[in-house]
């Protein structure tokens, strides 16, 4: 079964995909012991895990690389968020292949224009491209697909540029007519209002997808209540568990002038060892090393 019927399967069986988004092996492994349906191999969070700005930095490469080695580890569908596609269309016809190659079960791909910049920073540059334009990539990438169930999630950053509602379902509707499998609308609004007025409006066959990043009231029962959501992602909470865990123990390290104090609030070497699969390393060793 390919990564892209899997996840079709996932929506299928259960009308709504919970993704987490993830930035390495490990955290994706950790998504996946918490029962999530697939991982949002998240360009924020790789770009925070390299200590560097999320503003089309980070190179294709690299995203694919961990794209790769997540999917490999997890054993999820993952939903590849490759930004504005790293370019043009030309640019799309290859990144769509690649990412085939590398077991996503989906891609996102945004309207905005390269470079980008992370949407819910304030003040930022949200320049967006021409409807044409952005319709030419999804065709693009439908074009260079070899897995038809490999799904194709246009996002609309219309609402996160202060375009309006008018604006973001004109896109949308677009979109879908270009091919896009599914639509992604994104709002840095505190609350769920904008979001949920869209969804109503929306007029599509295809499935929308939301990121509750910015509006947290935004629980699943909420987004069943809307019916036409068929992926929700949590967008950026390994990055910041992460932070946040790793400077509450390095400050109580400082603070004590040893480790004995955090001892009993992080993981046990055992329990990495467990993940990362050394049981089997033992025992392999046992069958084999002669």
């Amino acid at each position: 079964m390919t990564p892209g019927r899997k996840f079709r399967d996932v929506l299928a069986a259960k009308g709504l995909v919970e993704a987490m988004a993830s930035h390495s092996p490990l955290s994706a492994m950790l998504a996946a012991e918490a029962g999530f349906d697939a991982i949002w191999a998240s360009g924020f969070e790789l770009s925070a895990m390299y200590g560097v700005p999320d503003v089309s930095i980070v190179s294709m490469t690299q995203h694919l690389d961990m794209t790769r080695a997540m999917a490999d580890r997890s054993g999820l569908p993952v939903v590849a968020d490759i930004d504005t596609g790293f370019g043009n269309a030309i640019d799309v016809l290859f990144a769509i292949e690649q990412y085939e190659r590398a077991g996503a079960a989906a891609i996102v791909m945004e309207d905005k224009s390269f470079p980008k910049v992370t949407s819910l920073i304030a003040g930022g540059r949200q320049d967006m491209v021409r409807i044409e334009e952005f319709q030419g990539k999804i065709e693009a990438a439908r074009s260079a697909r070899r897995d038809a169930d490999l799904v194709i999630v246009a996002r609309t950053e219309a609402l996160i540029a202060g375009l309006g509602q008018d604006e973001a379902l004109k896109r949308a509707r677009a979109y879908e007519a270009a091919g896009a499998d599914m639509i992604l609308v994104h709002s840095k609004q505190k609350t769920p209002d904008e979001i949920e007025a869209f969804v109503r409006a929306w007029d599509g066959k295809a499935p929308i997808a939301l990121v509750p990043t910015a509006y947290p009231q935004m629980t699943v029962a909420r987004v069943r209540e809307l019916k036409k959501v068929g992926l929700l992602i949590w967008g950026n909470h390994a990055i910041r568990a992460s932070v946040g865990a790793m400077r509450a123990t390095f400050a109580q390290i400082r603070k004590d002038g040893g480790i004995h104090g955090v001892e009993s609030s992080i993981a046990t070497v055992e329990d990495v060892f467990d993940l990362q699969g050394m049981p089997a390393v033992k025992d392999n060793e046992k069958r084999f090393l002669r």
